[in-house]
Parts: structure tokens; sequence; C-alpha cells
């Protein structure tokens, strides 16, 4: 009996690897996996999964829920009455969404190397706690100074959030799993961004109690919710699968040795090495770290673009209501989250990455002309759905496309932070998009902006897919080692286009 399921999980491992972008069997994995099953049952392996799923995915994606909520509503607080208390005219509106990123930007990198030392539980937990009390004093601001001050507070407490949970993400699933999971990641952010505009209109009704306008209320309790899961946090979260700190009530060791193997059976770097600052550094030598973060750049300067100002666009350009426009940025969201895991689960089935990326860009160009351009309101908020589905479903397909082609767990940090740096770079050009000056054009060069990034994100993609299968090709004759820069680099690593 035993001998039979052995027989299984090689032939199983075997037809994995000798899947579309893994055109070489690699040798000892097989006999590496029936030596090192650690006991398990296949049956015991799925439970364990399931098991992270719903302890690591769910924690870390409901406080990225409040975390693109705390991000960006203030669009929502700017149509109920924020502009108007605070005299938010010219570029002040634009400068309080600007100045958020720059210290999100500069306290990236930093952010990557401070959870190993750490520790995601305590890491993570402090900084959503810090900047849920930074948005609760963004309720009780007198002037657009304060706000934009306690904007780039923001800032600095946010920047360490998600390139950590993209980097913690990555240690604990193997190449073809993390894309479902970044997809299920993202798309409860999603839900986030679908239902603000509901609870920011019902917050808004709280408009005169404790001598408070309607637009405070949206900070304070959204802040309050924020602390709250932030605590929750310390004991929801769970550390890396090497470390030996332990996590509340979660897996036992001899399970974590388990998934350390099978991410190092996968890849190859399942162990981390000491810090070295120049090893750390040393990524930024390979060009493709950079296209993943211009890629990054691109996508999230159409969603930010989105974020702050599509309430604006549906009152300024559609002539809906103010109550009509929070509602109906729902729908949007709510269709993005569909497409969002339909894509992720296809890239992970497929085993492909590249493709998915166009195919969402595609949608952005086919939504951005009608979003712009059509005749009725009716017809460019349709538009509105393809934009928003193909730029949000875009930020777990590129996460997906770096965590599939990097190597070493350092690299993996470094491209991790500077992926989601280029991102920052993207909400500063997307929070300056759509400008209101353009409001009578109907947002019109915003427009061309965004096209302009969707056709270059095609043409990023299909560079590193050229040149992903020309060093396959090589791999595959034992010219190279592909990401070599690591001491226990395996030649039976592939790229996946």
């Amino acid at each position: 009996m035993e001998k039979h399921q052995d027989d299984k999980e090689v032939a199983s491992l075997e037809a994995q690897v000798d899947a579309k972008h893994l055109d070489q069997v690699p040798s000892k994995l097989s006999s590496d996996l029936v030596d090192h099953d650690h006991g398990f049952t296949v049956e015991e392996q799925r439970s364990i999964i399931r098991r992270i799923d719903r302890r690591l995915v769910v924690t870390v994606g409901a406080m990225y829920c409040v975390s693109l909520m705390d991000r960006t509503n203030m669009s929502a607080a700017n149509i109920a009455g924020m502009g108007v208390e605070l005299v938010l005219t010219g570029f002040r509106y634009n400068i309080a969404n600007l100045v958020f990123f720059v210290p999100y930007i500069i306290f990236q990198p930093p952010s990557t190397v401070l959870i190993r030392k750490i520790g995601p539980r305590i890491h993570l937990a402090a900084i959503t706690l810090a900047w849920g009390a930074v948005m609760i004093g963004m309720g009780f601001v007198k002037n657009h100074g304060q706000l934009s001050a306690l904007r780039a507070i923001l800032g600095i407490c946010e920047a360490g959030f998600f390139p950590s949970c993209v980097y913690l993400l990555s240690t604990w699933y193997t190449r073809y799993e993390v894309g479902k999971r970044y997809s299920s990641f993202y798309m409860l952010g999603c839900c986030a961004s679908a239902f603000s505009g509901i609870l920011a209109y019902g917050l808004m009704q709280l408009n005169g109690r404790e001598g408070l306008t309607g637009w405070r209320w949206i900070f304070i309790i959204e802040g309050a919710l924020t602390m709250g899961l932030g605590i929750a946090g310390y004991w929801l979260l769970v550390d890396f699968p090497d470390s030996k700190r332990s996590s509340w009530s979660f897996l036992n060791q001899r399970e974590r040795d388990w998934v350390v193997h099978r991410i190092h059976v996968d890849r190859g770097d399942g162990h981390i090495p000491p810090f070295e600052l120049g090893k750390f550094l040393r990524g930024g030598a390979d060009w493709k770290i950079w296209a993943y973060a211009l890629l990054f750049f691109d996508t999230t300067t159409i969603t930010y673009a989105l974020a702050y100002t599509l309430p604006l666009i549906l009152v300024g350009s559609m002539g809906f209501t103010v109550g009509q426009a929070q509602c109906l940025v729902a729908p949007p969201y709510a269709f993005a989250g569909i497409v969002m895991f339909a894509t992720g689960w296809a890239g992970d089935k497929y085993q492909v990455r590249g493709p998915i990326i166009i195919f969402n860009m595609i949608l952005c160009l086919i939504g951005l002309p009608i979003m712009g351009w059509a005749p009725s309101a009716g017809a460019r908020y349709f538009g509105v759905f393809l934009v928003t589905a193909g730029a949000n479903s875009n930020i777990p397909a590129v996460m997906s496309f770096q965590a599939n082609n990097v190597r070493g767990q350092w690299k993996r940090a470094f491209c991790s932070a500077t992926m989601v740096g280029f991102g920052g770079v993207g909400g500063i050009a997307g929070s300056l998009v759509f400008r209101e000056e353009d409001k009578l054009t109907g947002y019109k060069p915003g427009m061309y902006a965004c096209i302009a990034c969707s056709l270059l994100s095609i043409i990023l993609v299909l560079l590193c897919d050229f040149e992903f299968k020309r060093k396959n090709t090589k791999a595959d004759k034992g010219e190279i080692v592909l990401e070599a820069h690591a001491d226990d680099a395996t030649p039976d690593f592939r790229y996946t286009y």
C-alpha cells in the first residue's frame, strides 16, 4: 500500500514537471519527494495547504481590505464635503493624494528585510495599528496642510504592508499555486474597493453627530475598524515556514518542515541564507527586475487613477448624483473580482503568466475608448467595468509573473520591494492622471495616459517572454544554469512565460 502511494506521488510529480514550461524532468526530485514526504498522505498534504489558505490568505487579504480602503477613501470623502470644508481648490486635492506615495516608496525596501528580522506578526500588526490611528486623526483635521501631513505619515505606516505580504505569500506556496493565492488576496482588496463607496455613503448619514460632518465619520469609523483588525492580526498572522518563531494555533514543526521541503523542491530556495546587503542589492543588476517593476507601475497608474477619481468622474463626466456615484463604484469592482479569480485560476492551471497580463491589458484597451468617447453615460459606465476589471486583475497577474521567475530569498525580497515601490510611483502618476482642469474635456488626457500604460505593458511582457524562451532553450541544452546567483542554484529551474 505504501509503495503504491509512493508510485502515485512519483507519477504525479513527473507529470507536473513535464508541463509546458518545465521541459526537463528534474533529477532526484521524485526520489527526494518520496524520501521526504514526512509521513503525510496526499489527503493530509491537501489539508495542510487548505489550513494555510484559511489562515494566511484570508488574514492578509482582510488586512489588505482596510489598507486599500484607507488609502483610497479620499475620493469618497471629497465628494461628501471634505473638498468644500477644507477648501481643496486647484491642485490641493491631488497634492494630498500625492504626498502619501513619497514616504510609501522610500520606506518599502527596508520592510522586506525588517519582516524577516522581527516576524510578520509583530511587523504587520504594528503598522496596521499605526495607520488605523492616523486614519482616525484625519477625521479631525482643520485645513489642507494637516490633511497632507497625515497622508504623508499614512504613507510611512502603510509602506511595509504590501511588499511584506507579497513576499510572505511567496514563501508558503509553489510557483503554480501562488497565482490563485495572489488573486484571492487582491480580490479581497477589490471587495473593499467595491463596498467602500456604499460604506462611505452610509457613514455620510452620520453628518452632524457629535458636531462632526459626514466625511469626517468616514475616516474615524474606518480607522477604528483598521485598529481592531491590527490587534486581531497579531494572533491570526503566521510566520515564515522556515522560522523558529511560533504562530498561534497553527502548523506543528513537522508540517512546516514539509512545506519548506516542497518549496525547495519546486524552485530550490526554500532555505534562507544569512542577510548580506551586497547580495540583497545585487538583485538590481538583473534587468528583468525592472521590467516587472515597470509592469507594476503601468498597472497601478490605472488602478489608482480609478480609485482616486472614479466617483468624481461618475459625477462630473457622467452626470450621476453623489449618492448614485458612491454606490455605482461597487459593481465594476465586483466584476473585477470575478475576472481576477478566473484569470488566476487559468494561469495556475495552464502554467502561463504573460498571456494573462496581455489579456488584462486588452480589456483596458477596449474599455478606455468606450469610457472616454462613448456618447451615452450608460455606455461609458460599461467601459468603466472593462477598465476596472483589466487593471485590477493585472495586479496579481504581475505579482505571479515575477514570483514565478525569481530565485533566491533575498533577490525575491528585493524584487518584491522594488516592484511595489514602482507601484507607489504609479500611485503618484495615478493621482495626477485625471485632473480637475480636464473635466470639461471628459478627462481625455487621462484616458490617453492609461492607454499608453496598457500598450507599454504588452510590449514589456513580449520582451520578457522572448527572453525567457531563449534562456529556457539554452538551459535545456545544458549551456547555462538559470538564476544561478545563489549557492544552491539548480539546473532544473525554468522560466514561466
